[in-house]
């Protein structure tokens, strides 16, 4: 509309309603039943002889319409002559002329919908080696499903226990150096584990001891006895509390700092504890045995003098439930595998005891690791292919499987990067895998540009 051509009192009306122009179009063009728009003909685009011809035509076929008799050679002279002098044309009057190319008032690059229109980035997808990339012997690994008898610490070591030896081999540089080895009448080696320091490791034995040793200096710091009664075969740390579970079905755990360390007991289990992993938080216990029971276990029900009430007594797992690992972007969220009689992996909401969902693998579930990085979740396999599988999540579609080893892969690890991935195997054979990939490097952190009207709330 030509702003030009309004008159001085609809200005003033308009200038006496609202001090901000712009709020006042925003109403109007709101309020869809109120019309206070006017049309002024722009008369430079319209033909005056053709409006006055159209007109009287009209009004001679209304008041004669027998006057004229039409015939099919008429009619055709008609069309011809109305489409030569452009005479079929509907609109008489003109009340602008074609609109102009709008101006670009915000630049393409800061547009309010530019991210709308560009195509969204596919992200290439990662290639996973379908070999691993190193191989070490592993004499005399004893091969037990209900063990835990690899582990990888925050400082880059990996400690294996070997029959009776605790080895411990630097990815850094590559070197294996021994940290132990237990007299006959002790061993052998039941589990390992690494303190959060990188530095501390727990070392538990077939005769219900746990040793504490300092890997740096290579040297045994003490030695827990009289809570378990028969071996210890999984080992959780949780800050300086040490949690041990054993064959005689008691979860125990220790303060390293005191004298006494026993200060709080988890009874629920039936038969070996074989699995044992703290939450991210550290707020709650999983432990699973060969009773084919989960618990849940919660701090704030710790008792110093009782035994501990579970938090959840699960039971859908029809076989021992050994590989337990809790989602690093989930707090709540675990996952369980079962042994040979079982073998589903399930998912749980910690929180409520729900049991999420439930993958048949088809073969003995023995150890579990999430990816660090991608949502992805990687188990390895027993009978009949000895495999590794990395499993989408939450789709749980296999992205590769993982072959070589030619026995059950009873333990894994994972190195404090989330890239590598070791297994250990009853084929005497430890493997790393670069199954998870390098994790991306975090952007460099762009400036904030102001954008243009960045002040205007809303822009219409």
């Amino acid at each position: 509309m030509d702003a030009g051509s309004m008159n001085s009192s609809s200005s003033s009306n308009i200038k006496g309603q609202s001090k901000c122009p712009l709020q006042e179009q925003f109403l109007h063009r709101r309020n869809s039943k109120e019309n206070l728009d006017r049309f002024i003909p722009n008369r430079s685009a319209m033909d005056f002889d053709f409006a006055h011809y159209m007109l009287n035509e009209a009004k001679k076929g209304k008041e004669n319409p027998n006057s004229v008799i039409s015939s099919p050679s008429r009619e055709a002279y008609r069309r011809q002559l109305a489409e030569t002098f452009n005479m079929n044309r509907t609109r008489i009057l003109a009340f602008k002329n074609k609109a102009p190319t709008p101006v670009e008032l915000i630049p393409q690059s800061h547009s309010l919908t530019s991210s709308v229109h560009q195509p969204k980035l596919v992200k290439p997808r990662r290639h996973i080696p379908q070999t691993s990339e190193k191989t070490l012997d592993a004499p005399d690994l004893v091969d037990d499903y209900y063990l835990n008898l690899l582990d990888w610490g925050s400082s880059n070591v990996l400690a294996i226990a070997l029959g009776s030896t605790v080895y411990l081999w630097d990815a850094s540089t590559a070197s294996t150096s021994e940290l132990v080895t237990i007299d006959d009448d002790k061993g052998p080696v039941t589990s390992v584990s690494w303190a959060p320091d990188g530095r501390h490791i727990a070392v538990g034995l077939n005769n219900s001891e746990v040793q504490l040793w300092d890997s740096t200096a290579n040297k045994q710091l003490r030695t827990l006895r009289g809570g378990h009664g028969s071996r210890v075969g999984s080992l959780a740390w949780n800050n300086h509390i040490l949690t041990t579970g054993g064959m005689d079905g008691k979860i125990i755990n220790n303060d390293v700092r005191i004298r006494d360390p026993v200060v709080e007991t988890f009874g629920g289990h039936t038969q070996e504890v074989c699995g044992l992993k703290w939450s991210v938080s550290g707020q709650q216990l999983a432990s699973g045995g060969n009773d084919n029971l989960l618990h849940i276990w919660d701090r704030s029900m710790a008792s110093p003098n009782a035994a501990t009430q579970w938090l959840h007594r699960l039971e859908e797992h029809t076989s021992a439930v050994k590989a337990l690992a809790w989602c690093p972007f989930q707090g709540n969220l675990l996952v369980t595998g079962g042994g040979g009689g079982d073998r589903c992996i399930k998912f749980w909401n910690t929180h409520t005891g729900a049991c999420l969902n439930s993958i048949d693998t088809g073969s003995q579930v023995c150890a579990l690791l999430w990816n660090k990085n991608e949502r992805e979740l990687l188990s390895s396999h027993g009978f009949s292919q000895n495999q590794l599988t990395l499993w989408k999540y939450p789709s749980m579609v296999k992205t590769a499987e993982l072959t070589g080893h030619t026995s059950r892969v009873l333990f894994m690890a994972q190195s404090p990067d989330g890239c590598t991935v070791a297994s250990a195997a009853a084929d005497e054979t430890l493997r790393f895998w670069n199954v998870f990939g390098a994790p991306e490097v975090p952007k460099p952190a762009t400036k904030a540009v102001r954008e243009p009207f960045s002040q205007v709330n809303r822009i219409r």
